[in-house]
């Protein structure tokens, strides 16, 4: 559910689309095209590394509001 609302936060924030994009590639487990259900997600390692520093909780959902300074944060980053 959580993820549907990153994605309804992304929606509105075309300027952000190709940092997302780029940060998928970036972070996708080796392989995952030959992987069910075949979408550039990261391992779930990372994914629970993330959260327990962003949340202290492995389990925590993303906020979509998180996930959009982050994504700016990683446009800032390149830019540099």
């Amino acid at each position: 559910m959580s993820w549907i609302r990153v994605g309804s936060a992304m929606a509105v924030r075309p300027d952000l689309w190709r940092v997302a994009i780029r940060q998928m590639r970036r972070t996708a487990a080796p392989g995952w095209y030959h992987r069910w259900p075949f979408l550039p997600l990261p391992p779930a390692g990372y994914m629970h590394f993330r959260s327990v520093t962003q949340y202290g909780d492995a389990h925590h959902p993303p906020v979509p509001a998180d996930v959009i300074n982050y994504l700016q944060w990683c446009r800032q980053w390149d830019n540099r």
